[in-house]
């Protein structure tokens, strides 16, 4: 007895109170009873299906949806007393059943018996529940909340989705036709902890499953004979804004060198093992050469390892990802490139607005505050003068005054909109709205050390209803 109030007062530190027990329930060739022929029974009735149970139901009048998959799998039927009369035949019961005495009756019967039950929409009259799913059978993820929260486990089930990937049911299932011989041909539990980590890590990268070698043991060495670089857009901050492709290249690394702008929370999606090198660049601070970042690309990928360059926005965006793509290519390693959502975008949907319009923008000009030559000949004044543009200015925060004297000097007016955000996507987020004429004496309101980007153009007045053409207009256009 003693040793029972240890173990239990051990468990009670390691594990925090759980609403409910997870288990997974194997069904294939067992009777299930059905009762109820509701629209809300099809989808339980459909994972029923799935998972091989052998349905009976009680259904005077189902709905279509019901009647479809009657008719479709031949099930059988019965009426509700009689499925009383012989409830412990039945390894699960679920029900949808409008009269309260009759759920109750159903419950207290299932009850007695130890039969497991569900009633739809009725959790006192439960014992088990359905949890939001994510199927890649073998590999199958249930996700509750007790039934506080449904549509909370939705979203939690769509996030687990993205980052899941599709073929890893074939993974699942190469898994288990492999245990006896991982178990016959690496006899030590260390080594077969190691091989099963790298068979996990190749599994939730997205590879390809490999060609079924016979008895052979797949190789996953994370350091083959040839290694490789992904440029990876981090987008502007936000961990919400990575792609999934993003985050399934970070959790594969096994270097990750990232820009200073990549925010921690980022960082965190790498893979645990990864090793973290800081290879930042900031205007007007001390910074990580660019010679020097492609020699660490190139020395990290000639060891055989998957190099992460994790830069901040989108690699193809002024990002210098044209440099590193051509150092790679002229050393030999293969490289690829993620794209990330580039800051203004971001910045765009933080204001509510559109980088482009029908009405007040048909064209997107990109320019960067810094180039090789700087000069103002470098920039398309036209393209920036006309009142049809858009234009997003990276790193030109110490030049937006001579960029507004120059860009109005070529003929933009001086009360084109600009708006100044600084750390886009971040709970730091700030903005300056000004005009063009002006907005050079008010960018000093915000904070000189955190990133800056500046948009100006028509598409920011988008919400002001006097200047867009009358709704009739707009419709007979449409």
């Amino acid at each position: 007895m003693r040793r029972s109030r240890k173990l239990s007062e051990t468990s009670a530190e390691r594990i925090a109170p759980m609403a409910v027990l997870p288990l997974f329930h194997r069904l294939q060739d067992r009777p299930v009873l059905v009762v109820g022929g509701a629209a809300a029974v099809a989808w339980k009735l459909e994972l029923l299906l799935a998972a091989g149970a052998v349905p009976t139901l009680v259904a005077e009048d189902p709905v279509a949806e019901v009647a479809a998959l009657i008719d479709r799998h031949d099930l059988r039927s019965c009426g509700f007393n009689a499925s009383l009369a012989r409830l412990s035949d039945f390894a699960l019961v679920v029900a949808d059943i409008d009269a309260d005495a009759q759920a109750q009756k159903l419950f207290e019967a299932a009850v007695a018996q130890g039969v497991p039950i569900n009633q739809i929409d009725r959790p006192a009259l439960c014992t088990v529940q359905f949890g939001s799913i994510v199927n890649r059978s073998p590999v199958v993820v249930g996700i509750s909340t007790d039934g506080a929260a449904p549509v909370l486990g939705q979203a939690i089930r769509q996030g687990v989705e993205r980052l899941l990937p599709r073929n890893l049911g074939e993974w699942g299932a190469r898994a288990r036709a492999l245990r006896g011989t991982v178990r016959a041909s690496l006899p030590l539990p260390s080594l077969r902890r190691a091989w099963w980590s790298r068979f996990a890590d190749a599994a939730l990268s997205g590879i390809d499953l490999p060609s079924d070698a016979g008895d052979a043991l797949p190789v996953f060495d994370r350091t083959p004979e040839h290694g490789r670089v992904t440029l990876v857009g981090a987008g502007p901050g936000d961990p919400d804004l990575l792609t999934v492709k993003a985050i399934r290249a970070l959790q594969d690394a096994d270097v990750v060198l990232f820009d200073a702008l990549v925010s921690d929370e980022i960082l965190e999606l790498a893979r645990r093992e990864a090793q973290r090198m800081p290879v930042g660049k900031r205007g007007g601070r001390p910074s990580c050469r660019q010679e020097e970042i492609n020699r660490l690309m190139v020395r990290f990928a000639g060891e055989g390892k998957h190099v992460v360059r994790l830069k901040a926005g989108d690699p193809a965006i002024f990002s210098r990802g044209g440099e590193e793509v051509r150092a790679l290519r002229v050393a030999g390693i293969a490289v690829s490139i993620v794209p990330g959502i580039t800051t203004a975008s971001a910045a765009a949907a933080s204001m509510g607005k559109t980088l482009t319009d029908r009405h007040f923008g048909r064209q997107l000009l990109y320019v960067s505050g810094h180039g090789r030559g700087d000069g103002p000949a470098e920039i398309d004044w036209h393209a920036v003068a006309s009142e049809r543009t858009t234009i997003a200015l990276y790193m030109g925060r110490g030049r937006l005054a001579s960029f507004s004297a120059e860009a109005m000097a070529h003929g933009a007016c001086g009360s084109r909109p600009v708006s100044v955000g600084v750390s886009i996507s971040r709970p730091e987020e700030a903005w300056v709205h000004s005009t063009l004429g002006k907005v050079a004496t008010m960018v000093g309101e915000l904070d000189p050390t955190q990133p800056c980007l500046i948009l100006m153009g028509a598409v920011l007045q988008q919400d002001a209803e006097a200047a867009l053409p009358p709704m009739r207009a707009i419709a007979e256009a449409v």
